[in-house]
């Protein structure tokens, strides 16, 4: 089907301002700092510090208190979803996990409002998270999603992370195009075709979308079509179930 429909363009913009701003040159690159002293990272990585383990509800109360944004928020909705179907799919499978890599993409960017420069996101992110007991495993994941941060991928949550976070993005742009504003209408097909159009959604970096699957050791095509059906059960949260589309008065 066409897309006959034009995209608001104020939504737009937030939306790629939420998951566009890959592509930074390497000179924005913050040699080793964080804003913290001493180094990033220190000790060994666990998943929970001292056994605080943060819920769900509680990353979404730090993700609400630091961006107002509605488009912000959906985005950090959908690299939710599309991190939790990750855990199932590379991680061990536990509830455990599950509620870890969901908690790393509702968050991720949760300074990106306030701090949205490459010399202060995500290392004013991470200061508060450390200083509210996140854990290194979660704020090296949330360092390593920024290319210039010089903070390496290395386990499949921060693979993933990667993976995720501009092509949710990139989805959510191509769906809010479609006749009825919807994901139901996006498939693999059309993201590919909107990915060749380099006037669409010029912020999102394809090479980060199609090096982050190739990290992941998966087709492109595959990685596209799993994390649209990982954003279908949420469609409704993110104003992509059509409901959002007016009928013509007749």
């Amino acid at each position: 089907m066409a897309d006959c429909h034009p995209l608001d363009s104020t939504l737009l913009v937030l939306l790629l301002l939420s998951a566009g701003y890959g592509g930074r040159p390497a000179s924005a690159r913050i040699n080793g700092g964080s804003g913290l002293d001493g180094p990033i990272f220190a000790g060994p990585l666990f998943g929970f510090e001292g056994g605080n383990i943060h819920t769900r509800e509680q990353a979404f109360k730090l993700l609400t208190e630091f961006t107002q944004s509605e488009s912000l928020r959906k985005h950090a909705l959908a690299v939710e979803a599309c991190m939790r179907a990750c855990s199932r799919k590379y991680g061990d499978g536990s509830a455990e996990a599950e509620n870890l890599w969901g908690v790393v993409g509702l968050i991720h960017d949760f300074d990106y409002e306030r701090w949205p420069t490459p010399e202060e996101h995500p290392y004013k992110g991470n200061a508060i998270l450390k200083e509210r007991g996140y854990s290194d495993e979660v704020r090296r994941a949330i360092m390593s999603h920024a290319e210039y941060s010089g903070v390496s991928r290395d386990t499949p949550m921060e693979k993933s992370l990667f993976a995720c976070d501009e092509l949710a993005g990139f989805i959510t742009a191509v769906a809010l195009i479609k006749p009825g504003r919807s994901l139901a209408e996006v498939d693999v097909k059309s993201v590919r075709k909107r990915m060749k159009d380099k006037a669409f959604a010029r912020k999102v970096n394809r090479d980060d979308i199609i090096n982050g699957a190739k990290d992941l050791g998966v087709e492109l095509n595959e990685h596209i079509g799993f994390c649209i059906d990982a954003l279908k059960p949420i469609a409704k949260e993110l104003g992509l179930d059509g409901s959002a589309v007016i009928a013509p008065q007749g």
